[in-house]
C-alpha cells in the first residue's frame, strides 16, 4: 500500500519509526529497485540545531518548508547525496533521514550508500512522493519490524543540546 500524504504529516518522530520496514521504491526505466528501509533519522524543526532548517528558510532548505511527503536531496562533502522525507505541517521545516536500507538481502548502510544504490540525486530533490512515479513509498503489513532501536544521530557534534537527541531508530 503507498503511503499517503497523512501519514507524512504526523509527528516527525513518529515518522522516522514509522517508515522502518516501509519499502522505498525506485523506478529506472523499466526496471523496480525495491528497498526496505531499517534506519532512519529525524530533523524535528527550526530549533533543532542539527536541522538545515535551523540557519532559516534558504533556497536549499525552500522544500523542508513545504508540503509533507516530499523529498529533500541535497548534496554532502560534494560527493554524495541524502534522502530525506519532509514531515509534519507547511511551513514548519522537518524531515526523516534515510540512513540504511535492505536490498537483496545486503544491508547498505550510510546514506550516500543509500542514494547511490537506488541512483537519487538532485533531481529528485522537491518530487512529491506521493504522487511520483519515480519514487515513492509503500508499507506492507507483511514486513513489519518487531522491534526498534532508539539512539543518538550521527555526525552532529556541533548541535549542542540537539546532539544527544535520541532521534536516530534503527529496526530489527
Amino acid at each position: 500500500m503507498r503511503l499517503r500524504r497523512n501519514f507524512f504529516k504526523q509527528k516527525t518522530l513518529t515518522v522516522a519509526r514509522d517508515l522502518l520496514g516501509c519499502f522505498l521504491i525506485r523506478k529506472l526505466g523499466q526496471k523496480k529497485v525495491v528497498a526496505q528501509i531499517i534506519e532512519t533519522e529525524a530533523y524535528c524543526g527550526p530549533k533543532d540545531l542539527a536541522s538545515h532548517a535551523a540557519k532559516g528558510r534558504t533556497k536549499r532548505t525552500e522544500v523542508m518548508f513545504g508540503l509533507a511527503g516530499y523529498a529533500y536531496v541535497y548534496l554532502i562533502y560534494g560527493m554524495y547525496y541524502c534522502f530525506n522525507i519532509v514531515t509534519e505541517r507547511e511551513n514548519y521545516p522537518a524531515a526523516v533521514l534515510v540512513r540504511a536500507i535492505k536490498i537483496d538481502d545486503q544491508t547498505i548502510i550510510g546514506p550516500g550508500k543509500v542514494c547511490q544504490v537506488l541512483k537519487i540525486d538532485k533531481t529528485l530533490n522537491n518530487v512529491d512522493l506521493v504522487k511520483s512515479n519515480k519514487l515513492w513509498l509503500e508499507k506492507n503489513p507483511r514486513f513489519l519490524i518487531k522491534k526498534v532501536k532508539r539512539f543518538s544521530r550521527v555526525n552532529i557534534n556541533y548541535a549542542k543540546e540537539y546532539k544527544d537527541k535520541p532521534w536516530r531508530f534503527v529496526g530489527e
